[in-house]
């Protein structure tokens, strides 16, 4: 019997044929067939299969049995010496799936018949616009720098 390991609602689920599990919620009405294709691990009797990150072609398929919300937890929230208290409750939504089938290869699609390529015209070939080529720009002149300003030259009388 062989186990596989999907990945589905950010979580990651081992599962053999026949098994019942309890999933984030999907958007499935009950009784719908539910296929998964995120397979990331095969166990076997002739061996692990490992995917890199996923396996080409296999795929899970389940029936959605119900789908419901848990029992309620309570969220409290406080904050000791400043009078902060909430409280909260909440219950997360879930689905409950019965693996049907592990299909380990893809179906191969039906062959498309190809048609043969229609002989089209050849059209005479399109002259190129004109353009011109832009001229490489000048480097800017550099200015000269601005000489530094000399040191007044301060008067005898102020010294004295």
């Amino acid at each position: 019997m062989a186990h596989v390991i999907f990945e589905t609602g950010g979580k990651q689920y081992r599962v053999t044929e026949g098994d019942e599990i309890y999933i984030e919620k999907l958007d499935a009405e009950d009784g719908a067939k539910v296929k998964f294709d995120k397979v990331l691990a095969i166990l076997s009797e002739d061996g692990p299969k490992i995917g890199s990150p996923l396996i080409k072609g296999a795929t899970v398929t389940a029936k959605v049995v119900k789908s419901g919300k848990q029992k309620k937890i309570i969220v409290y929230k406080m904050k000791r010496r400043k009078g902060y208290r909430r409280k909260q409750g909440h219950r997360q939504p879930y689905t409950k799936l019965v693996i049907d089938k592990i299909s380990l290869r893809a179906s191969k699609p039906k062959a498309e018949p190809k048609a043969e390529p229609k002989a089209e015209p050849k059209a005479a070939p399109k002259a190129e616009p004109k353009t011109k080529k832009a001229e490489p720009k000048a480097a800017p002149k550099a200015e000269p720098k601005a000489k530094k300003a000399e040191p007044k030259e301060k008067k005898a009388a102020d010294k004295e």
